[in-house]
């Protein structure tokens, strides 16, 4: 009797095929057809739960910094930079729960916990909740997106040799996230500060004003701790940890939206009829933090966190594994950290900053293009 013929081996979906669509092309399925597959219980909000894991990150802030100051060695020092960066971030990530309204039922509650958590590391919550909720509605979306969307080859032959070094350069954009709340992104105006920037409405414009005032506030704070403790003590205990979390923020931002682990695959990006709202959140990637997966708040579960944003981030990864049945081939299963340290993420981020440059003028679905003298110097025009 003949062995059983092995089975065929799985064919490998192109990103880009023949009529340049692949993973670009309309899904067979709808957003209803995934929302369906998902448990209902993962829709459901614990405003207790929530509060206990912020709880927790403002715990281990505090008893960072209580601990580091007390021991005070340089020795040290640079490992509390790194853990205080991260709960920072961290921090960030309550807040950014708050601005979906994921972190609890009540809108009030949403918003002062929003507003004071951001406010603590110099972020104005309203501002950016606005901006993100634009970056969210137009997510893939070329000229409509909000944040680390592509620039078009018209943005990018005007923009200034800084203005790309900032957009574009590793790693140096990897710090750009304080400019960005200032200056918006290149082709946008206006700031996130400003209440008659066009991102608000009349009804968001004192919104942003009680933003700006917890801000205010929060600088009057550093003023006095720095006042009290010195300059190179809260040099050491909050700056340091600031820009820390600036490079979370990017980083992690920015994998979200560019370098596919496949170095064989171009994310797509959408213009006109071709973008729809589940195209375009589809074209967002998961990534595996490894051991920072649990104390960002699972961050990185980010294609059904764009889809359904208003899921709270502890039922993300059970509700991801149930819709991938739905999902198929347009899901991109990250890949798994090596160890603790995500450090096999760093190869497709070098990758995306030194292919990832611009995209065409026209055209309704289009891919990132390199420019081949990017980093050289230009003659004057």
């Amino acid at each position: 009797m003949a062995p059983p013929a092995a089975p065929p081996a799985r064919r490998k979906v192109p990103a880009v095929d023949e009529s340049g669509k692949g993973l670009a092309a309309p899904p067979p399925f709808t957003l209803s057809d995934i929302k369906a597959a998902i448990p209902a219980h993962c829709f459901v909000k614990d405003t207790w739960r929530s509060m206990a894991y912020l709880a927790r990150d403002v715990a281990v802030v505090f008893g960072l910094a209580a601990g580091a100051y007390a021991v005070n060695s340089w020795l040290l020092w640079p490992l509390y930079w790194l853990a205080q960066g991260t709960m920072f971030w961290a921090l960030f990530v309550v807040g950014h729960d708050c601005g979906h309204q994921s972190f609890s039922n009540n809108k009030s509650l949403n918003d002062f916990v929003g507003n004071v958590v951001h406010s603590s590391i110099l972020v104005p919550y309203h501002g950016w909740r606005v901006s993100h909720r634009a970056h969210h509605g137009n997510h893939g979306h070329v000229e409509n997106d909000e944040s680390w969307h592509p620039v078009s080859k018209g943005i990018y032959d005007s923009m200034e040799p800084l203005a790309r070094l900032g957009r574009l350069s590793f790693p140096v954009a990897l710090f750009a996230y304080p400019f960005y709340l200032w200056k918006r992104s290149p082709g946008k105006e206006g700031s996130h500060f400003d209440p008659a920037c066009d991102l608000f409405v009349p009804s968001e414009k004192n919104m942003v004003r009680t933003s700006n005032a917890f801000n205010l506030g929060m600088i009057a704070v550093l003023a006095a701790c720095t006042a009290a403790l010195g300059p190179l003590a809260m040099f050491n205990l909050y700056f340091v940890p600031y820009w820390v979390n600036v490079v979370w923020l990017d980083l992690v931002t920015y994998l979200h939206h560019h370098g596919p682990q496949d170095a064989s695959e171009k994310i797509p990006w959408y213009r006109g009829e071709e973008w729809s709202y589940l195209r375009g959140g589809l074209s967002t990637i998961d990534r595996d933090f490894g051991v920072f997966n649990k104390i960002h708040h699972d961050i990185g579960t980010h294609v059904l966190h764009h889809l359904f944003p208003q899921i709270p981030h502890y039922h993300l990864e059970e509700a991801t594994e149930a819709v991938k049945p739905v999902l198929g081939k347009y899901y991109r299963e990250p890949a798994k950290s090596p160890g603790p340290i995500p450090v096999h993420l760093l190869e497709p981020l070098v990758r995306s900053f030194r292919n990832d440059h611009y995209v065409e003028d026209t055209g309704d679905i289009v891919f990132y293009k390199r420019d081949p003298d990017f980093g050289r110097a230009q003659p004057a025009k």
